[in-house]
């Protein structure tokens, strides 16, 4: 006789219950205080056992072990006394395994697809982002040993998606056991809801608990989903006490996303966050060569000063550098007679009047910074911020500049605006762009153009 947990066994307890006090085995209070609590968990021929919900109701009920035997004995004559074990619910229950989940009925719970040629070597490294690179190869060298969570944070475009994806690639390659699980949040919303309709929720929580490597991406969109958190919430805490790895990207620090609960902030702060920043000139150069070369193209087939007019005013993210690439090559195919060689004067007419336009009218420093971030694709808060990386030290320099130059502005007074910064480092700042812009070309005319959006 083999039996599985359904109301068989409240309506067997119940009889073993009534026999027990019929009989005058147990005392009535002590059989509805304690016993009451407790039920049949699992029974066969050879033994059964019994689950209460504290250590004292266990000490009592296993008291009675032979008792319970003898009325089941009685109740379902048996050939033999079953032997009975009283066990406490909680930790036993957690010592059972989950019944593995048939093949067939997990399609609807299937991470998200990994794309192969995201990976640690082709992702370029720059002080924007060597420390989240660090990091992550680290996860990935010994997943649930260090920082767990790993939390990227950064702007659309900067390489969030590819560590994720990197990570994967990568423990997957080293370890083909380990099962590894990649999901937007949006996406892992939907398979809540779906599973929800379909009353699978539960088979939806064991499959992602039984993850190696969980890997989500653009976590700020969970915001608001309260059904979601609590599921999430639930995988998340099973995974972290197995010691399986988290990894988790988002556009903003976890203490800067508004609709998340508390709770998940607390659990995400208490890994690592690392930030990415958009790329300095060296390794947006880096990263454009990197995307010309990966689709057939040559490097020495391109004007050099081209190279680093693009690099230079699209490195705000790295879809803007490829965005770029893909108009110069349109452009090229088109309008360029000699296609062999692209030349600097192609790729300046293609990419005209392609970066942000600024407000024209009442002009203030505030404006200045924003018309320099989004032409350099940085945020206000890196323009005025202490990051000292070059892209973004430069548009800060310029920034300064343009202040002084079209406000008139005491150099205290710019200093304010630009995070309480003294006037000697601000008389610097503006040294420093007045002697680049005598000595390289095109920082000139970056300035030059600049200059001109904000004047007009």
């Amino acid at each position: 006789m083999s039996l599985n947990r359904d109301s068989y066994y409240t309506a067997l307890w119940s009889q073993v219950l009534d026999y027990m006090r019929d009989n005058g085995h147990i005392e009535p209070n002590i059989l509805e205080t304690f016993f009451r609590k407790s039920w049949i968990y699992s029974l066969n021929d050879e033994q059964g056992t019994v689950l209460t919900d504290s250590v004292i109701t266990q000490q009592i009920v296993m008291r009675s072990a032979k008792l319970i035997s003898d009325a089941l004995t009685d109740i379902l004559d048996l050939q033999k006394p079953v032997e009975i074990t009283v066990e406490l619910e909680d930790r036993y229950l957690q010592k059972q395994p989950e019944p593995a989940l048939d093949p067939e009925d997990i399609d609807d719970f299937r991470s998200m697809p990994v794309q192969t040629d995201r990976t640690f070597d082709n992702f370029v490294v720059g002080d924007c982002n060597r420390e989240s690179q660090t990091a992550a190869l680290a996860c990935a060298y010994n997943p649930g040993s260090y920082f767990n969570p790993l939390f990227i944070y950064g702007n659309s475009g900067l390489g969030k998606t590819h560590l994720l994806m990197a990570i994967a690639n990568f423990v997957m390659k080293t370890d083909a056991s380990k099962k590894v699980y990649y999901i937007e949040s949006l996406k892992f919303v939907e398979k809540v809801y779906k599973a929800i309709q379909k009353n699978r929720i539960d088979d939806f929580k064991q499959y992602l608990c039984s993850m190696d490597l969980l890997l989500i991406d653009d976590i700020q969109f969970l915001a608001g989903k309260e059904k979601s958190h609590e599921i999430f919430f639930s995988i998340y805490n099973e995974l972290i006490n197995n010691h399986k790895q988290i990894c988790i990207a988002s556009d903003r620090q976890p203490k800067e996303i508004k609709g998340l609960e508390d709770r998940l902030i607390s659990r995400f702060s208490s890994g690592l966050s690392v930030g990415i920043d958009s790329p300095e000139f060296e390794t947006a150069l880096a990263i454009l060569k990197m995307k010309i070369e990966n689709n057939g193209n040559d490097i020495e087939e391109v004007e050099e000063a081209g190279l680093t007019y693009i690099a230079s005013n699209f490195a705000g993210n790295i879809r803007d550098l490829e965005g770029a690439w893909n108009r110069v090559l349109f452009y090229t195919i088109m309008f360029q007679e000699d296609k062999s060689y692209i030349k600097f004067d192609t790729i300046i007419k293609a990419l005209k009047n392609q970066t942000p336009a600024v407000e024209k009218d009442g002009l203030t420093s505030s404006k200045i910074i924003k018309c320099v971030a989004d032409y350099y694709g940085l945020t206000r808060n890196q323009i005025i911020g202490k990051t000292r990386t070059k892209n973004i030290a430069n548009a800060r320099h310029i920034s300064i500049y343009l202040c002084r130059k079209l406000l008139d502005l005491p150099y205290i007074k710019i200093g304010e605006e630009f995070g309480g910064r003294d006037h000697s480092t601000i008389i610097s700042s503006c040294t420093k762009v007045q002697k680049d812009i005598e000595k390289d070309r095109f920082f000139a005319e970056a300035v030059s153009e600049l200059e001109k959006r904000l004047s007009s």
